[in-house]
C-alpha cells in the first residue's frame, strides 16, 4: 500500500471524527487549548486503536465483524445526531461541552467503528500496522484538534443551527454506512 493510499485512507477515517469535533466545538462558550487537545486525543487515539485490533483479530473473526460494524455505527451516530437535533430545539439549554471520559469515550468507539473493520483489511492486505495506525492516528488528531476550533468560530453565531445541521450530517453518516454495507449505496 502506497503512502497516497494510506493518507487517503486516513484522511477518509478521520472524517468522522472530524465532523464530531466541529460539533464540540460549537458547544464550548470558552475554547481552551485542552478542548482541541483532548479531542485529538480521544479521536486519534481510538483511530489509532481500531485498526490495531482489527488487525489483531483479522481474519478469525472477520465474518463477525464486518457483519455487524455498520450497525453499530449506524446506531451510535443516530443516537448521538438525534440528541444533538434534540439539544438544538431547546430555548434555554445549557452548553454540551462535556469533555469528559464517559462522553468523549462513546464518541470516539463511534467514530473509530469503520476504523476496526479497516483493521481486517490491513490484516489481508499485509500492511505494515504499525506505520498505518500511526499515520492514521496523527491524521484523525489534527483534523479533530483543528475541527473543534473550526465548530467553535462557526457556532459563536449560529450555535443552534450549526448544532442541527451537525446533528443531520451525524444521522445521515450513519445512513451512509449502512447502506454501503448493505451495498445499496456505492460511492
Amino acid at each position: 500500500m502506497s503512502i497516497l493510499e494510506l493518507f487517503l485512507i486516513a484522511v477518509g477515517l478521520s472524517m468522522d471524527a472530524f465532523a464530531v469535533s466541529i460539533c464540540k466545538g460549537l458547544s464550548v462558550q470558552r475554547l481552551k487549548l485542552k478542548h482541541a487537545l483532548l479531542a485529538g486525543a480521544y479521536f486519534g487515539g481510538f483511530q489509532a486503536l481500531m485498526p490495531t485490533i482489527g488487525y489483531l483479530l483479522g481474519t478469525q473473526f472477520e465474518h463477525l465483524i464486518v457483519s455487524i460494524d455498520h450497525w453499530i455505527a449506524f446506531a451510535l451516530l443516530v443516537f448521538i445526531g438525534g440528541n444533538m437535533i434534540k439539544e438544538s430545539r431547546e430555548e434555554d439549554e445549557d452548553l454540551d461541552d462535556d469533555f469528559s471520559v464517559k462522553a468523549m469515550l462513546i464518541l470516539a468507539i463511534a467514530t473509530s467503528i469503520d476504523a476496526l473493520a479497516m483493521g481486517v483489511t490491513f490484516a489481508f492486505l499485509r500492511v505494515d500496522i504499525v506505520a498505518a495506525v500511526l499515520f492514521i492516528g496523527c491524521i484523525t488528531f489534527v483534523c479533530s484538534s483543528v475541527g473543534v476550533k473550526i465548530g467553535h468560530v462557526f457556532g459563536a453565531r449560529f450555535k443552534s443551527k450549526a448544532e442541527l445541521a451537525g446533528g443531520v450530517i451525524l444521522i445521515l453518516m450513519g445512513f451512509k454506512i449502512l447502506l454501503e454495507h448493505l451495498g445499496i449505496l456505492v460511492l
